[in-house]
């Protein structure tokens, strides 16, 4: 395992510690209303620290979101080196503690009611966001499209049926209801109904991919990468 540089360990440290004030900083106060000097003062930085890692507001949100998509599409980086059932379950896990977590609702949650006043606020949600994850996906599900597993049309449109099977409903609740508790059991009863509608409608294999999905578990929660 390599070990990097002390003052590179530094750096990968402190910028760390950047992304998660600003992550609480934006939650908080919305895209619009958060500032540096509030993300700074927050991380126990100076204003002229912050700026050497990010340049703008818009920089740091970027990299923000970025991280997030890149937590979410670790397990489909293993695409034709596995199985594809077990990666797919890892995903719907790792985008359902993502995007369940209570700061990246409550950041939605603010950017929706952004949106009307400022559009940019809302297409620079969903470039670095959303549109990133859905490209990823996509790319994913094409490849073992290429190795004969799936068979679809549109990857656009197959990538949207997944993410929406296993988690739109649950996520929509939590979003319009910020004192909803949904537990472990509850998100893995949305997330396993969809893996299985999406692997019968989109496998060529179906009744194998099924029978590798019964046996799989809900993992341990993951804390959201900090």
């Amino acid at each position: 395992m390599t070990t990097l540089p002390r003052r590179q360990m530094n750096r990968v440290i402190k910028e760390k510690r950047i992304l998660a004030a600003a992550l609480k900083v934006f939650s908080e106060n919305g895209y619009s209303g958060a500032s540096m000097d509030v993300v700074a003062t927050e991380a126990g930085l100076s204003k002229p620290t912050l700026y050497q890692y990010f340049e703008s507001k818009e920089q740091l949100f970027a990299t923000m979101m970025m991280q997030k998509r890149d937590d979410m599409l670790l397990p489909l980086r293993e695409a034709g080196t596995g199985d594809m059932v077990v990666q797919l379950h890892r995903f719907a896990w790792a985008y359902a503690d993502t995007v369940m977590h209570p700061d990246l609702l409550s950041l939605a949650r603010l950017t929706i009611g952004e949106v009307q006043r400022f559009p940019e606020i809302g297409r620079a949600y969903q470039a670095a966001g959303p549109e990133r994850v859905l490209e990823g996906l996509m790319g994913y599900l094409l490849a073992y499209r290429a190795a004969g597993r799936l068979a679809f049309d549109d990857a656009e449109l197959a990538a949207e049926d997944l993410w929406g099977l296993i988690l739109s409903a649950p996520r929509n609740q939590a979003l319009y209801k910020p004192d909803l508790v949904l537990g472990r059991d509850a998100i893995a009863r949305f997330v396993h109904n969809g893996l299985r509608v999406f692997l019968r409608a989109y496998s060529t294999h179906p009744t194998a991919d099924l029978e590798i999905l019964e046996g799989q578990k809900a993992p341990e929660i993951q804390q959201v990468t900090e």
